[in-house]
């Protein structure tokens, strides 16, 4: 990478500096919005003692859920198990730690680690097993939970577009946690579906700045439906 230049013509660069016992911070949802050809990479390199942080895991054979197989994950803070039998297997078992979070916490985690706020105060979970060894305070009579807000040493996700200064466009519902999840790694990494060159975004249309973003990467996505429905 040289200069503002932040593109990179291989996933083995991309990904490089990753190893053992890393966090990593994920975009997507379900199997939308997900960077695809970097997970792909990850399971490549076999890299064990994964913390991964993302709404969910993705499904047996597809997305996050590919790391599963080999057990390179050692702890998942989610949202949901979703539609992942081997997920669920492997919480039940024993064999993986999870960190099961409220959606909207998690997002503000991220969005909270990556403006550089340690702890956040929230309303929702207190009451529930969520709220368990965590400081409660009241604001204006409400009482109120701790929650920390999370790093990670990689943050990886997906963009529709990209210019060489890591200037990132998401598209429509592919946005979900990939903008938060790009502020809050040490190295974030894009996969996008275009690259243009500078000045050819719309600075008003720009979701994520590219001080955020290390480095860009144009990916070739398989975008695979999670549960296809279709009428009768």
């Amino acid at each position: 990478m040289a200069g503002f230049d932040k593109v990179v013509s291989s996933y083995e660069a991309a990904m490089e500096g990753l190893k053992d016992g890393d966090t990593i911070i994920a975009g997507g949802f379900g199997l939308c919005g997900i960077p695809e050809g970097l997970i792909s990479e990850i399971k490549r390199k076999q890299t064990k003692e994964l913390t991964v942080v993302s709404n969910n895991c993705g499904v047996d054979d597809f997305g996050l859920g590919i790391l599963l197989h080999d057990k390179q994950i050692k702890k998942i803070i989610a949202s949901y198990v979703g539609e992942n039998a081997l997920f669920e297997q492997q919480l039940l078992s024993g064999e993986i730690d999870v960190e099961l979070t409220p959606q909207g916490t998690l997002a503000e985690k991220m969005r909270a680690g990556g403006a550089g706020i340690p702890a956040f105060y929230t309303a929702t979970g207190y009451g529930t097993p969520v709220a368990e060894g965590k400081d409660v305070k009241e604001f204006n009579g409400r009482p109120y939970i701790l929650e920390e807000s999370i790093t990670g040493e990689f943050a990886i996700v997906k963009a529709w577009k990209a210019d060489r200064y890591g200037n990132l466009v998401f598209r429509h519902t592919a946005m979900n946690f990939n903008p938060m999840a790009a502020t809050a790694g040490k190295i974030t990494v894009a996969e996008v579906e275009e690259i243009v060159e500078p000045g050819e975004l719309e600075p008003s249309q720009i979701h994520t700045p590219g001080i955020f973003v290390n480095r860009v990467i144009k990916g070739k996505f398989e975008k695979r439906i999670e549960r296809v429905t279709t009428r009768d």
